[in-house]
């Protein structure tokens, strides 16, 4: 059969598919949220015979999908906060059944109004898995007459969840004639149900026989739902279908249930507390933080054990997730490490444009076995200036710009390949690229020119900074520092020159606030620095001119300004191409 709308079915044939498993939910649902008050209208509304919209249910009968994920048992009685997970089924040896792929809510509301029970919290009482705190509550309905129309809840028929206290107080009232909803599955003939009726004191009231009988009619004979039938055993296309069509909560994306189907095959530690702990723990290291979130994690996960790294779900099953769950603390330690050594480079959230260039470092860190060691400042000094010119090339030639899957599985293969070769393969790396035409490492001379323009608060900044400043000690913190002070150049005026050509040259931030005026400096430096100018600095603080990349010969002071700019320009240009390369085709 192909998938489509089915042939409608009653309440009463659902409700037996519940019982008999034949429907599960799946691990990609959430839990049952809905209050009392929304099963109470939902009930009202069937009555009136007001849509309750479409469900939607997905066969499953491949063996595979049986096998590799985890689906769950309705509920049978709601506890609030104590019972309120769904119970996880071996589903390994089952015969075919459902999936509730739309529509959960509904019909664990009808389940529990109809066959289950509904606790909450009295009002002032404590948490208390007991009567007195949780008393277990049926469906019932008050078929004496219809609500006024002036009733808040906007409903006909009287449904509400009473405890036996509430049942015994409200009974007293002659008016009220409360039936118990569960008690109609006793009269699926209707002549069993009129000779109920026939029996009972009140059977002159109209309204309560006509609302007993359209109670057991809706239940028993009208075919209410109505659902879509999903028979595709790709669970990728069912994925697809359950976010266009669950509307409900927050906005799902893929990866949200990817996590989902992720969370219920982990068995060593709680999946979702773990993820988020780490994107926690990554947002604590550098000020400010960095941000990642759990999609990153995940595809953490699949690049260090999965030649596909996509987020397909074949890719999270059982075998696959365990492998993550098993090594998770060494997985957890290699990502925090990795971003640590990133902050040591002096990166910030702000100048790690693309977190994804991170995420060969975690490789490399993780199957080198250098998660507790990397950070040491007197080891793997090699590997980190190539890992620290790998992060630096990458972000300033947009490697990971839109889809990073194709980027990632290449620079993957090469580590692969190279992990028992010592340091980190950045020049192989580099040759796996050179005939991508977008994502290739190479520098043309233009390139660096244009680079060279990069302003002060330009993202780029910081790693052309980086580049250039190879030979700095990176153990130290350092900042980004303008040469000739930035508040001399705000502060001028056209009054000053008598040359208005000369006026716009010291105007123009492509000279004063680009590469061409900046430097690294640590931070003790910086904080001498300030504004002093840079001819006195120098003087005062004796700096070393090749250290800090300043041209010689040159008036440092800002007379001399214009010839520092050209001078400088040609002296970065020159360092910078003699640590990336140039490409001479």
């Amino acid at each position: 059969m192909s998938s489509g709308f089915a042939t409608p079915i009653t309440i009463k044939d659902a409700i037996d598919k519940i019982v008999a498993r034949n429907y599960l939910i799946p691990a990609i649902q959430r839990k049952f949220v809905w209050s009392s008050d929304k099963v109470e209208t939902l009930f009202d509304s069937i009555m009136r015979g007001y849509p309750i919209n479409s469900f939607m249910f997905w066969e499953i009968k491949e063996q595979s999908i049986k096998n590799d994920f985890k689906f769950y048992q309705f509920l049978t009685e709601y506890r609030q906060f104590f019972k309120e997970n769904n119970i996880d089924i071996d589903t390994k040896a089952f015969p075919d059944f459902y999936a509730v792929i739309d529509g959960q809510q509904r019909l664990t509301s009808i389940y529990l109004g109809l066959k289950g029970s509904y606790a909450y919290k009295m009002p002032r009482a404590w948490w208390k898995d007991d009567e007195k705190s949780l008393p277990t509550r049926h469906l019932f309905v008050n078929i004496a007459s219809p609500l006024p129309d002036e009733d808040e809840r906007q409903m006909k028929y009287d449904f509400r969840f009473l405890s036996i206290n509430d049942y015994d107080r409200l009974s007293k009232d002659s008016n009220a004639i409360w039936f118990k909803v569960n008690d109609i599955l006793r009269y699926e003939d209707a002549n069993d149900l009129d000779n109920y009726i026939d029996q009972q004191i009140w059977n002159n009231n109209k309204f309560a026989k006509s609302t007993i009988r359209t109670l057991r009619k809706k239940v028993f004979d009208e075919k209410i739902i109505n659902y879509y039938l999903e028979t595709s055993q790709e669970i990728d296309v069912v994925l697809d279908i359950f976010i266009r069509t669950n509307s409900g909560g927050e906005p799902l994306s893929f990866s949200n249930l990817l996590m989902s189907i992720t969370t219920a095959n982990w068995t060593l530690r709680d999946a979702r507390k773990s993820l988020e702990d780490v994107v926690k723990k990554v947002f604590e290291i550098g000020k400010p933080g960095f941000m990642v979130n759990t999609d990153f994690i995940l595809k953490v996960c699949l690049v260090l054990f999965n030649d596909n790294i996509k987020f397909q779900v074949k890719n999270f099953d059982r075998k696959s997730v365990q492998q993550f769950d098993m090594n998770w603390d060494r997985i957890k330690d290699s990502i925090i490490a990795a971003f640590k050594l990133v902050e040591s480079w002096g990166f910030n959230d702000s100048s790690l444009r693309a977190k994804n260039a991170v995420i060969p470092l975690v490789y490399y860190i993780y199957h080198k076995n250098l998660e507790n060691d990397i950070n040491n400042q007197a080891r793997h000094q090699s590997e980190k200036d190539a890992m620290r010119k790998w992060l630096c090339l990458s972000l300033l030639k947009r490697v990971f710009g839109g889809q990073s899957d194709a980027i990632l599985t290449t620079i993957r293969k090469v580590l692969r390949k190279n992990i028992d070769q010592q340091g980190f393969p950045l020049e192989q790396i580099k040759e796996a690229f050179k005939d991508n035409p977008t994502k290739n490492l190479a520098f043309s001379s233009e390139y660096v020119e244009g680079l060279l323009t990069t302003q002060k608060d330009d993202p780029n900044c910081y790693p052309i900074l980086a580049l250039i400043y190879s030979h700095l000690n990176f153990n130290q913190v350092f900042h980004k520092d303008h040469l000739h002070p930035f508040s001399y150049f705000q502060k001028l005026k056209e009054t000053d020159f008598e040359d208005k050509d000369l006026y716009t040259f010291y105007k123009d931030p492509l000279n004063y606030n680009s590469i061409v005026n900046l430097q690294l400096l640590n931070s003790s430096l910086n904080e001498s620095k300030l504004d002093t100018p840079l001819e006195t600095w120098i003087r005062d603080k004796k700096i070393d001119l090749d250290n800090q990349l300043i041209p010689k010969d040159v008036d440092l002071s800002t007379k001399g300004f214009p010839e520092f700019v050209s001078k400088r320009k040609e002296l970065l240009k020159k360092k910078f191409e003699e640590i990336v390369g140039i490409s001479n085709e």
